[in-house]
């Protein structure tokens, strides 16, 4: 064997060729902070057509099973809402906005009153 060849696994090779190479440069990602490598998207159009669950919620009660096998037509559940107080707006179970119901077009729909800011709904995500 020449002194400038180096044998692995019974295969001759030149010193020349077991050279180190550079590694390979890391692989860069977005960022979804905004910086990184790629540029943050400078408008929202790509979630606009995201489906979302949005629920008007008129109150609640809590009762127990033998009184919601009792219930029948014209049987009335309290809630522990007052009349006329604001209906919440949810939007994937999170506060988003209060209103008052109105009719339109024989239909119930709800008036926003209140939208809740920003800066409350990032505190709802804690």
């Amino acid at each position: 064997m020449a002194d400038n060849e180096i044998a692995t696994s019974g295969a001759k090779t030149n010193a020349s060729d077991t050279a180190q190479s550079p590694p390979p440069a890391p692989a860069s990602f977005p960022s979804l902070d905004g910086g990184g490598a790629a540029p943050a998207p400078k408008n929202i159009d790509f979630i606009l057509d995201i489906p979302m669950q949005v629920t008007v919620q008129v109150g609640s009660t809590k009762m127990v099973i033998r009184e919601l096998l009792q219930l029948g037509q014209g049987s009335v559940i309290e809630l522990e809402k007052l009349a006329g107080e604001p209906m919440e707006v949810l939007v994937n179970n999170k506060l988003v906005a209060r209103g008052e119901v109105v009719v339109v077009n024989e239909k119930f729909g709800i008036r926003l009153t209140d939208v809740i800011s920003a800066a409350e709904r990032v505190q709802q995500l804690a």
